[in-house]
């Protein structure tokens, strides 16, 4: 069975700064790290290998810097790894991405299974999974917290819902995004940090995948941040001591005075 993993080289969230004439991240400079969520759909791809046979492609899609993630992908289970990466995917929305991943996903043509961390740090949108699913025309699962069962034509998974879990059996080809609950990822072992760092990368450009150009990178991306700002910054705490009531009636005043109550 082929399969694939989306992942994703995020900046550090401490580190994070954002362009604010094109409502895009600055990534240029900015220390990146892999998608943590990513490396529970890694580790969920490298164990059904493990077990059916077959293999696993860890796809991204950034500029050249983000084959560093890739190769940490392969260290920790994948087989190889394939990196989308030119200006034209620049500046992409969640749209434009899902649709550039799937056209990927079409071109290495029997892949079976794509599997997806729940959502990337650096937007948190959780949109790119089910996107994907919809670009194929594939059924989907969204947080899946276990897999009972796999074969080569479904596969039976438990995903949480805000009503509680739901078991869904899911025809193949499919893609399933999933939480932090499945698994507890390996670690990467000397032998496949080696192997990660000397193996090939393979870098598809626009051309490289069978898709309308229009619909890449920023040009294709149907969302537009109308403005960026940074938040004032918050007031001082104050801290009331005191028994319940007596710092209850302190709240109460200070609200009133404020007219927010």
């Amino acid at each position: 069975m082929h399969i694939v993993v989306c992942i994703k080289h995020v900046p550090d969230t401490t580190e994070l700064r954002i362009d604010a004439d094109r409502g895009t991240l600055i990534r240029e400079g900015v220390p990146s790290i892999l998608n943590p969520p990513d490396t529970f759909a890694i580790e969920a791809a490298a164990a059904l290998r493990d077990q059916l046979g077959g293999y696993v492609t860890a796809l991204s899609m950034g500029p050249a810097q983000a084959e560093a993630a890739v190769r940490e992908a392969v260290a920790r289970g994948c087989d190889g790894g394939i990196l989308l990466t030119g200006s034209a995917f620049a500046g992409a929305d969640t749209w434009s991405t899902s649709y550039t991943l799937a056209c990927a996903v079409r071109r290495l043509g029997d892949v079976r299974l794509v599997i997806c961390g729940k959502q990337a740090i650096d937007g948190d949108t959780a949109q790119v999974g089910p996107g994907l699913a919809v670009h194929l025309g594939w059924p989907q699962a969204t947080y899946v917290r276990r897999i009972l069962e796999v074969g080569n034509e479904a596969i039976v998974a438990e995903r949480l819902t805000d009503l509680g879990n739901e078991t869904l059996r899911i025809q193949l080809p499919s893609v399933l995004t999933v939480l932090k609950d499945l698994n507890f990822p390996r670690l990467p072992s000397l032998v496949s940090q080696m192997r990660a760092r000397r193996g090939p990368i393979e870098r598809w450009g626009p051309g490289d995948i069978e898709g309308d150009a229009g619909q890449f990178g920023l040009s294709g991306s149907p969302t537009r941040v109308v403005r960026v700002f940074t938040p004032p910054p918050r007031g001082k705490c104050v801290l009331w001591e005191g028994e319940p009531e007596e710092t209850a009636l302190k709240l109460a005043q200070a609200l009133k005075e404020k007219r927010l109550l």
